[in-house]
């Protein structure tokens, strides 16, 4: 680990000698390039300036305490001495974690697909609450929230909504947020208090460059249409609605919520993007078991992440066992500490499964 630090660090020194050269800043794209790999090294490169510094100071107290015969000192010395020791500690323990493999799409924006499950209304009414804690989560963060497509019910439910968020380190939070969440509550139209179960699914996938995903346009079918929807301006009055068809996949993408036909076409494009990128990362994940098995909860589609329990007031991750009594404050986008902690048990069973191997 340590040889590869001292590699790092030699990386790090190089880097912002190429920043200070000036035909560099007229160079965007490497310029870019030399400023992200200086962003990654950042926090790893203090960390271990800061382990090495911790290391020296121990040998400067172990040598104070053999050269000094002043009490005083010497206690000085030893408090310094179990300071620099536990910090030690504290810093190997970061390192490895800095060091783990990074997701390569953890710096992406996120495409946030939210479906009703089990439940007929009730569950499209949750679905709707989720995706407005979504958007207030995103809101905290100073996230940029763009919906795509959402299919709505009378009562203010949703069959399903399909959304953006753009931000940076925007897919390493929301990533965990994939599976289903179940809700458990007497609905308003149970006349009886009985409580009920229902379900919705989360899929959360990285946004796609073109760069990420090649679309052949022989394998497209692009329809255009009146938008339909409650009132507003062009609604049925222009052919602004896009429907793509992928036909190799099956996947049939509607776009409405623009006024102008070109910017529905775009979005459908990078939804379409999306979701044939998810597709091949779904695919590596399942290729690479044991590096799946290893993973919170970012895999599979199909698995009960969270109950949000109504009556008692509590929000449940069955992943990492945790219980949250602070079902309000989690509804209105305060989920920062369940996202904490499966960030916090992702890294630990990966840690762990480097060391098995």
């Amino acid at each position: 680990m340590f040889d590869r630090l001292e590699d790092l660090l030699v990386r790090f020194e190089e880097l912002m000698s190429e920043l200070s050269e000036p035909d560099v800043a007229g160079n965007q794209e490497r310029f870019r390039k030399l400023m992200k790999e200086q962003n990654d090294l950042t926090p790893i490169v203090e960390a271990y300036k800061e382990y090495k510094a911790a290391k020296q100071n121990i040998e400067d107290s172990l040598a104070m305490l053999d050269e000094e015969s002043d009490e005083e000192l010497r206690e000085l010395a030893k408090e310094e001495l179990n300071d620099s020791k536990a910090r030690v500690e504290e810093l190997e323990h970061e390192l490895k974690i800095l060091l783990l493999p990074k997701d390569p799409n953890d710096d992406k924006n996120v495409i946030v697909e939210i479906r009703a499950g089990a439940g007929g209304d009730e569950a499209a009414l949750f679905a709707a609450e989720v995706y407005r804690m979504y958007i207030h989560y995103a809101e905290s963060h100073r996230w940029k929230v763009e919906t795509m497509e959402y299919e709505e019910i009378g009562i203010g439910g949703m069959k399903n909504v399909t959304f953006m968020i753009s931000g940076q380190g925007a897919y390493s939070k929301m990533k965990y947020e994939s599976g289903v969440h179940r809700v458990q509550r007497v609905p308003e139209t149970e006349s009886g208090g009985r409580i009920h179960t229902s379900t919705i699914t989360v899929a959360v996938m990285p946004e796609a460059e073109e760069v990420d995903i090649k679309i052949d346009e022989k394998d497209i079918r692009i329809d255009v249409m009146r938008a339909s929807g409650n009132g507003g301006q062009c609604v049925n009055t222009t052919d602004s609605a896009v429907r793509l068809t992928h036909y190799p996949t099956g996947i049939v993408i509607y776009s409405q919520t623009e006024k102008s036909q070109l910017q529905n076409k775009e979005k459908a494009f990078a939804l379409l993007r999306a979701k044939l990128y998810d597709i091949e990362c779904q695919k590596a994940h399942d290729a690479e078991a044991e590096a799946r098995r290893s993973q919170i909860g970012t895999g599979d589609r199909s698995e009960k992440i969270r109950t949000y329990n109504f009556p008692q007031g509590r929000v449940t991750d069955h992943r990492i066992g945790l219980t949250l009594y602070k079902l309000d404050k989690i509804m209105n986008g305060d989920i920062q500490e369940i996202i904490d902690a499966c960030v916090a048990a992702d890294q630990a069973a990966k840690l762990a499964n480097m060391q098995e191997n």
